[in-house]
């Protein structure tokens, strides 16, 4: 079966989500995925794989599948740019006319801010087999356009637990840029962070989630002047390439302050202390389903506050029961793969 998704793009939120669907499909099933970093995905996972680059070699590829999946974020969206919309439509498009199922496996719907994009997916849901939404949301979206189907946390909360062991560890941050952070936007969350550091005597670990965007974050700050001398001396970046390490890492962490989606969940999953930060209503979601504090970037916020915020759920694990419950209701999304 082809799997489809933005594998291979040294983001660990989508091996992440690879890992746990490749741990889903039914016994005997062979892969077939879509990449960026081929060689890496081979690598890492030991499948067979395509360019995804590349629509022609991958819809002669599907040609030699039996079953199209398209796992995990969300890929029926014009945010990145409509093309990116007609690239899975075409796909779509093309395993039905050849008489093939079409999985949509913890999907993510939108954003569809173009007239055009939501009257194509209202012409797509219709084709699609079977599909487990990802959030609410999603699954709010695809019943005004005539598709209403269940929804499951996102897959990503079934990816195998880690035992913390921060008490008293260091402060992680999963952060990434973003238009809502800009210059002088980012200071109250800086100088919250240094001052914590500095009242709990706390390292600084900067974790990048991609590699390609997040990862010159930290010098970007500093060039800019605004990491406090405070915050510079305690912060140092790790590197994490796979989520097992990042897990690794977040487990001995006395607090996740966590942007990216999958940066939260895996620090949740890491049994580890966590607040948000939500760019996107996604990580408002995920935050409000673990129970923790989160920040909308949209919002004005004030160091203090932030301060008294992340304190508060410093060295204060998540509840087990809470976890446990989240893990059990993602593993809803392997329904969608009976029919392979």
């Amino acid at each position: 079966m082809l799997l489809c998704g933005y594998y291979g793009e040294h983001n660990l939120g989508d091996d992440a989500l690879l890992e746990v669907l490749l741990q889903q499909l039914p016994a005997g099933a062979r892969a077939l995925v879509t990449a960026r970093d081929c060689q890496q995905v081979r690598q890492r996972f030991g499948v067979a794989t395509v360019d995804r680059r590349r629509l022609a070699a991958v819809l002669r590829a599907l040609s030699g599948c039996r079953a199209l999946v398209l796992g995990g974020g969300s890929l029926l969206q014009d945010s990145t740019s409509f093309n990116s919309l007609l690239y899975y439509a075409a796909l779509i498009l093309a395993a039905r006319w050849q008489g093939k199922p079409v999985l949509l496996w913890g999907q993510g719907l939108g954003p569809l801010r173009r007239r055009r994009s939501r009257a194509l997916v209202r012409t797509l849901l219709p084709l699609v087999t079977r599909v487990c939404w990802r959030d609410p949301g999603s699954a709010q979206l695809a019943a005004r356009l005539g598709r209403p189907d269940g929804h499951a946390p996102d897959p990503v909360w079934a990816s195998a637990a880690v035992q913390w062991r921060g008490r008293g560890g260091p402060l992680v941050v999963c952060w990434r840029p973003t238009p809502l952070l800009l210059g002088q936007a980012w200071q109250p969350y800086l100088e919250a962070l240094g001052r914590l550091a500095a009242q709990a005597d706390r390292e600084v670990i900067w974790l990048p989630l991609h590699r390609g965007q997040d990862s010159d974050l930290l010098t970007q700050l500093q060039e800019q002047g605004l990491v406090g001398e405070g915050l510079r001396r305690r912060s140092r970046q790790v590197e994490a390439l796979t989520p097992r390490e990042a897990k690794a890492v977040f487990a001995t962490a006395g607090l996740v302050i966590a942007m990216r989606l999958h940066g939260l969940i895996l620090a949740a999953v890491s049994g580890a202390p966590c607040a948000a930060l939500s760019y996107d209503p996604k990580v408002q979601a995920a935050a409000s389903a673990l129970g923790c504090p989160c920040q909308d970037l949209q919002q004005r916020a004030a160091a203090d506050q932030l301060l008294q915020c992340w304190a508060a759920v410093l060295d204060q694990p998540p509840g087990s029961g809470q976890l446990s419950e989240l893990a059990g209701a993602a593993r809803g999304h392997s329904t969608v793969l009976e029919l392979l």
